[in-house]
């Protein structure tokens, strides 16, 4: 299979414990994948050096809170050193939350102001799809805070749910805002594989069928059979 294109950018969300494991399953993704984002939060002692060091792909840094979906529980400070680490070492991208404290945002903007790295402010609601007009304001205040790229993923309930947040998409492209969006759950599936279609920037898939990082996330192997399938 042939690498994706950059209209069709799949991120290969990596969740496990150790970081021999992480670098095994960055090995065996191959082409298939764009980005890969290692998921700081599932490591039992996170690191940046051996990912930067070795790896080729670009490289996205998550560590995500317990309040967010993720596994981090511990101090903010702690949470925040290897995302500064990962801009520090020129990553592709380190991916913060929306909801973050502020004080959080301001250090990681001021690390960013010397870096290459983009960053992603990311908004995740693992039990609805709230109103446009809630979503809307999601996606101000991700450009506001000076994000350079977005991140809205909600459950979706119904096809309606995911409907609402594909059609962000259009006022991003108004607004000249990448964006990455798309609902978790059994009716968002198809929106991981739409929203690139439909102007997002950005997919995300697992290494395998059961290391999925989120409700509905597909494996890099689904997700490229079906794009093949497409003719994409």
């Amino acid at each position: 299979m042939p690498q994706s294109s950059l209209h069709h950018r799949i991120c290969v969300s990596i969740g496990r414990e150790t970081i021999d494991d992480v670098l095994a399953a960055a090995d065996s993704v191959g082409s298939g994948a764009d980005v890969l984002e290692i998921r700081l939060d599932s490591l039992a002692v996170p690191a940046i050096s051996p990912f930067v060091n070795t790896l080729q792909k670009p490289l996205l840094f998550t560590n995500r809170p317990k309040w967010e979906g993720g596994r981090f529980g511990g101090r903010e400070e702690q949470r925040l050193a290897p995302l500064v680490e990962a801009v520090h070492a020129n990553c592709a991208y380190v991916d913060l939350e929306l909801l973050a404290p502020d004080s959080s945002q301001r250090r990681l903007l001021l690390a960013l102001e010397d870096a290459d790295t983009r960053l992603i402010l990311s908004w995740h609601n693992f039990q609805e799809t709230p109103g446009r007009e809630e979503l809307v304001g999601r996606l101000a205040m991700m450009q506001d805070k000076g994000a350079d790229i977005g991140k809205i993923v909600t459950f979706a309930h119904s096809h309606l749910d995911v409907l609402r947040v594909l059609q962000l998409q259009e006022l991003a492209e108004e607004r000249a805002f990448p964006l990455i969006a798309f609902c978790m759950g059994r009716p968002g599936v198809i929106s991981r594989v739409a929203t690139v279609e439909l102007g997002g920037y950005m997919t995300y898939c697992a290494v395998s069928e059961n290391e999925a990082t989120a409700p509905g996330q597909l494996s890099l192997a689904t997700l490229n059979e079906i794009y093949s399938l497409l003719g994409a």
